[in-house]
């Protein structure tokens, strides 16, 4: 059983997306189907069968919310943290460059944000690091050496 890190934030909008998909979204997929139905003969029915496609699509978004849902743990920020964890705001150094990152959960990640994954390899090489540490990567490139500077 797989842990999913989110922000108190993102699992507002996991639930709300849940709601919606189960009461709005089942209903207008229920309706398309009964009138796809109208149009006869099913098996040459393509609006019914892209209904139930739809129909489908729905379905397994809701049994992935669900499964996310029961297994999320909402990520505590803990001030004067010592190591990275999830949750953390790190500032590193690589070659010269001063870079900020977040560690998140997978379904919050955004690099072009600077949201890592703490499942990604930059993420879980960085988790329980201490600020002053040097940690190498291994990238598609070669290996990439980075200074944690400060953690937050």
């Amino acid at each position: 059983m797989d842990t999913y890190y989110v922000s108190a934030e993102r699992l507002e909008e996991l639930k709300r997306e849940l709601e919606q998909l189960k009461t709005k979204k089942r209903m207008e997929v229920a309706e398309h189907l009964k009138r796809a139905k109208e149009y006869g003969d099913l098996s040459e029915n393509s609006e019914y069968a892209e209904a139930r496609e739809e129909q489908a699509a729905v379905e397994m978004r809701i049994v992935e919310l669900e499964e996310l849902l029961k297994n999320a743990t909402v990520i505590k920020k803990v001030a004067g943290a010592k190591r990275v964890q999830v949750g953390s705001h790190i500032i590193v150094k690589r070659g010269g460059e001063t870079i900020e990152y977040t560690i998140v959960g997978s379904s919050e990640s955004d690099p072009m944000q600077g949201k890592i994954s703490n499942e990604s390899p930059l993420g879980k090489a960085f988790l329980d690091k201490e600020a002053g540490e040097n940690i190498e990567v291994k990238t598609p490139g070669g290996k990439a050496t980075y200074e944690l500077v400060k953690i937050e």
